[in-house]
């Protein structure tokens, strides 16, 4: 099989499968492991694939800088933003000093926080409220107030940021892709949220099935920054940085 021929075929492969190993690829071109990590190489510097440790996996084509409000989003996935956020709020323990992320699946969270003697900081004003209304102690970023996602951003929620040490952080994110990693809309939400995943000794995303493969303008994280806590994985290359907590 000609050169041009073997990328042609590993291109279909991946439109169809969206990830492939280098011995899946050796099988069906019939050729040796080196040729095929060679034309993965070839592919992956021309921009046509994402060459990953053992195989490669499709270019993310689902690009979008819009921005729903919480309204809209609270009522998406239901059932699978329940699951991440009663597994998030198990991993909260005595004496934690938390950080939660403005979100709809972080909001969440907070319904099934039972540990009373954890410390909150939050951006996002619906949080700060909920925390409050179940007698946990809680603090909240000051600056400018953006009222679609309801999150504090600025330079003075930046300065606040800055002074903390996190033992856990909960976050939102609007898109998950490998070579893109955790984006958002929101360049001002952006800096928010890469500042508060930097002060965090553990930091988890969480994120319902249709984040992933998606990219918003604003990269905030790569994807070794925090553990994905998800209900759904339908692609595997993401499966190094997930917790799936489906069916438990």
């Amino acid at each position: 099989m000609l050169t041009e021929e073997r990328y042609a075929t590993i291109l279909r492969i991946l439109e169809e499968k969206k990830a492939v190993t280098v011995v899946e690829l050796t099988r069906a071109l019939h050729a040796s492991e080196s040729t095929v990590r060679r034309d993965l190489t070839a592919l992956h510097k021309s921009g046509r694939l994402y060459k990953v440790y053992g195989g490669a996996t499709a270019i993310d084509n689902n690009y979008s800088s819009a921005e729903e409000d919480m309204k809209t989003k609270a009522g998406l996935f239901n059932e699978e933003k329940t699951s991440i956020a009663r597994a998030a709020a198990a991993l909260i323990r005595p004496r934690d000093f938390v950080y939660i992320d403005a979100g709809t699946t972080t909001l969440r969270l907070i319904d099934f926080i039972t540990e009373k003697s954890a410390t909150f900081v939050t951006n996002g004003l619906p949080h700060a409220s909920h925390l409050a209304a179940k007698g946990l102690k809680v603090s909240i970023l000051g600056g400018e107030l953006k009222a679609v996602t309801e999150a504090v951003m600025g330079p003075e929620a930046l300065a606040s940021l800055r002074l903390y040490n996190f033992t856990k952080g909960f976050f939102g994110t609007n898109g998950i892709s490998p070579g893109s990693g955790f984006s958002t809309p929101d360049a001002s939400e952006g800096l928010i949220k890469r500042t508060a995943i930097g002060q965090c000794a553990h930091a988890y995303v969480l994120a319902d099935h249709s984040k992933f493969n998606c990219i918003s303008p604003i990269t905030f994280a790569n994807l070794s920054s925090a553990a994905i806590i998800t209900g759904k994985l339908l692609d595997r290359k993401y499966l190094d940085y997930t917790h799936i907590i489906e069916g438990e």
